[in-house]
């Protein structure tokens, strides 16, 4: 009898056992569910975390991030995210409101943007005057501060799946070794432009972050904070401008198709070039935020009269677990 109520005890423990055991190897494969927004954020969020997260980007590819409005579906996305990764500086303030909304209480919302800027740091131009009170968003073309994105990411992921904190910060130094590649290869791209070329007019105001980093001028921005097409006045403002700057190219993106753009180039006799991205990956292999700034740079290097090669060493491919 005692044997038979042994091998009962015997027979539960070991049952308990398995299943504890299978619990356990469950809980060590699940990925964190990550939700991030624009596709150069999602991308780095992903490189950082490789192997360890699935992440969704609520913006699609090629998206004006400063109109769009979630859809009901997102409000799902979100509801089940284990952290919400944004820019930040309200470049996403309907995402960012409806996840306070339906998030779970214990989700975080890691706003990249504000933790790498101090306030006093914020860029303000036409197309984000200060009187609106929303500051320029687009701190991720300047490498410097993408890095600082990369590790706030980091550091993000690690304080919520510690068991994996090997796996971030090696993901992270792979990649930060990337970033540096790139800057240092940017610096050379301006370098190569003649001094007086060193002058950008964009449709949109992506640049204001990158210019002064890597020696360069914003002369102007096209659109206007309204986000919609300059008014005349405007317009012959901004000829004026180019005409004395003497800028020899008007860089547009297909993401911001604009006619007033293309006039102003005609006007000025500068060279219209409407293929440069502030949140719209390449096609593969070079599908990257790395990918993005690479093409920019030359485009941006060639049509101002420097040397393109500057960017062709660097490594645009995603890290891999």
């Amino acid at each position: 009898m005692k044997s038979i109520r042994f091998a009962i005890k015997f027979l539960w423990f070991s049952i308990i056992l398995f299943f504890s055991q299978v619990t356990y190897s469950a809980d060590m494969d699940k990925r964190i569910n990550v939700v991030t927004t624009v596709a150069p954020i999602t991308n780095i969020v992903r490189n950082i975390g490789m192997g360890y997260i699935d992440v969704t980007g609520i913006v699609p590819d090629g998206t004006d991030s400063h109109t769009f409005e979630p859809v009901p579906s997102d409000a799902k996305i979100l509801a089940a995210a284990d952290i919400i990764i944004v820019n930040g500086l309200d470049l996403e303030l309907p995402t960012v409101k409806l996840a306070e909304k339906v998030k779970r209480a214990k989700t975080p919302v890691v706003r990249l943007g504000n933790r790498t800027l101090r306030k006093e740091d914020w860029r303000y131009d036409f197309s984000f005057p200060r009187e609106h009170g929303h500051p320029n968003p687009h701190l991720w073309p300047n490498i410097a501060l993408a890095m600082r994105y990369a590790e706030i990411t980091r550091d993000s992921l690690i304080a919520l799946d510690p068991r994996n904190k090997e796996g971030y910060i090696a993901n992270t130094a792979a990649y930060l070794a990337r970033l540096q590649k790139l800057d240092d290869a940017i610096f050379e791209c301006v370098k190569s432009i003649p001094e007086k070329n060193r002058k950008l007019v964009t449709y949109h105001d992506s640049f204001a972050y990158f210019a002064p980093r890597y020696g360069m001028k914003v002369v102007a921005a096209i659109q206007p904070s309204s986000f919609s097409e300059p008014r005349p006045q405007e317009m012959i403002r901004i000829i004026k401008q180019i005409n004395k700057e003497k800028v020899p190219a008007i860089f547009g993106s297909e993401v911001f198709p604009s006619k007033a753009a293309e006039q102003i180039a005609r006007e000025t006799g500068a060279r219209f070039i409407d293929q440069l991205s502030d949140d719209e990956l390449p096609a593969p292999p070079h599908d990257s935020f790395i990918g993005m700034m690479v093409s920019n740079m030359s485009i941006m290097t060639e049509a101002l009269g420097g040397n393109p090669d500057c960017v062709a060493n660097v490594d645009t491919r995603n890290i891999t677990p």
